[in-house]
């Protein structure tokens, strides 16, 4: 039972990190550095951090490249 539920939470990991590369695909960054790529993450963690106004105006930037008009 143990196996199986270490080969479950792999797989979601797996998926997860597909997923995300994909974002990385959408937003046109698939050919950056991977240095830029983690320097532009950590400067938005960042700037999230306490700032509803930057997180909402992000949110909107997102649910439009997903096609959704709102959040």
């Amino acid at each position: 039972m143990r196996r199986s539920d270490a080969t479950g939470a792999r797989k979601k990991d797996t998926r997860e990190k597909i997923e995300l590369g994909g974002l990385i695909a959408k937003a046109g960054l698939r050919y950056e550095k991977r240095a830029l790529l983690l320097g532009l993450l950590i400067d938005a963690a960042d700037r999230l951090r306490g700032n509803e106004a930057e997180r909402e105006r992000l949110m909107a930037i997102g649910a439009k490249a997903f096609g959704h008009e709102s959040k």
